[in-house]
């Protein structure tokens, strides 16, 4: 068994424990999970969810509880629409496992209203800053924000890369990510990058405790740590998400597949759209409209 994986069986034990009716098929549920090659960090936040229903429901049996109360504990809290978002899923997730598994017949989660999700919010990291942060960091650090910023690789993503991960296709070196529910995608490297992996000691590029690199945690803080004000590393994501967006001339589907995500909608979440271009779309409309006069 592997050290994240140990970890994340004994947190799932830590999770599960003083439930009451609760504890055994939490305990179940997150097996069930692993096996369906859900991530830990997937596995913690629905554990997480659905110990916080269990307190509310001063740990009566789960399966007693109805589609109304189910209604009344989401829609009762002041949290942000995506925690309630993040909430409905784990609910519904776990009744669908408790009524495939018998534990129920009936889905009382199925019918827990739609939460629309928040407008989205793009936070790209200041390219002044990076520029800054690029000159001031030692070779580790560099490889890290390059990694971030211009593949628009997440921290997890940028922690686990392997100089086996390199390869040769028909257009240059492509890099193999290990991305989010285990999902594997191949992402162009600029050649420069690519000689300067190349160089390095065969292994991971940031070798640690965690399964043999460091920790996707630890990386995000020391290039967080770099960066100025309240950038972060996942700023640089968008910022890769931006910038390429406005340089492919609005191809989304183009950034998606950087990116890795499954659906456009997220990736739409990532993209800024420069106030410059609407003022000048406006301008541009507002023209042609005063001259039909």
């Amino acid at each position: 068994m592997t050290v994240p994986l140990a970890r994340a069986r004994a947190d799932r034990k830590i999770m599960t424990t003083d439930l009451g009716a609760w504890g055994a098929d939490l305990a179940a549920w997150g097996l069930a999970m692993e096996r369906a090659n859900l991530s830990p960090d997937t596995i913690r936040i629905r554990l997480y969810d659905v110990r916080r229903l269990a307190r509310w429901a001063a740990w009566r049996d789960p399966w007693s509880l109805t589609a109304e109360e189910l209604c009344d504990y989401l829609l009762g809290h002041q949290w942000a629409r995506e925690t309630a978002r993040g909430c409905r899923s784990s609910l519904r997730a776990f009744w669908r496992w408790g009524v495939g598994t018998g534990r129920t017949e009936v889905d009382a989660a199925a019918g827990l209203p739609n939460i629309a999700p928040e407008r989205p919010r793009p936070r790209p990291a200041s390219p002044s800053g990076v520029v800054t942060a690029l000159r001031e960091a030692d070779a580790r650090l560099l490889l890290m924000i390059r990694l971030a910023n211009e593949l628009g690789l997440r921290r997890a993503e940028v922690a686990q890369v392997h100089t086996r991960d390199l390869f040769e296709d028909l257009d240059g070196v492509s890099l193999r990510v290990h991305g989010k529910g285990r999902r594997e995608r191949d992402v162009p490297l600029p050649a420069d990058l690519a000689r300067l992996i190349r160089r390095l000691p065969s292994g991971y590029l940031f070798p640690g405790a965690v399964d043999g690199h460091l920790s996707a945690r630890w990386v995000g803080k020391l290039v967080a740590r770099a960066l100025p004000g309240e950038d972060t590393m996942h700023g640089l994501r968008h910022l890769a998400a931006t910038e390429l967006y406005r340089q492919s001339g609005g191809d989304l589907r183009l950034v998606q597949e950087l990116l890795g995500h499954a659906s456009p909608a997220t990736t739409e979440r990532y993209v800024l759209i420069g106030r410059d271009r609407l003022r000048a779309a406006v301008a541009e409309r507002s023209e042609r409209w005063g001259n039909a006069g």
